[in-house]
């Protein structure tokens, strides 16, 4: 096998790129269409899950108020009565 995996862009993309085809294992693009969809799909799909935890974080501590809307997904805002810990959290 040609090249070094072991190179820490790489290795990611690589790991990317072997997820992506075990989700869509008929899958095939170009190289352009590799980069704008498939690494996307990925990088979203982490990107969820670290919002999601940080949005528990911060409904755990308090600073946002989650409730569920008239379209029953779960919406969330801040809570205005913690604005000073908001504040002090923020500059950090």
């Amino acid at each position: 096998m040609k090249g070094n995996l072991c190179l820490p862009g790489k290795s990611e993309i690589a790991h990317e790129l072997l997820a992506y085809l075990a989700e869509h294992p008929d899958a095939q693009d170009t190289l352009d269409g590799i980069v704008q969809w498939w690494l996307l799909e990925q990088k979203i799909k982490y990107q969820r899950n670290l919002v999601k935890e940080a949005l528990a974080e911060l409904v755990d501590k308090g600073l946002l108020i989650e409730s569920k809307g008239c379209d029953s997904q779960v919406h969330y805002r801040t809570n205005k009565n913690r604005d000073k810990e908001i504040r002090k959290f923020l500059k950090r």
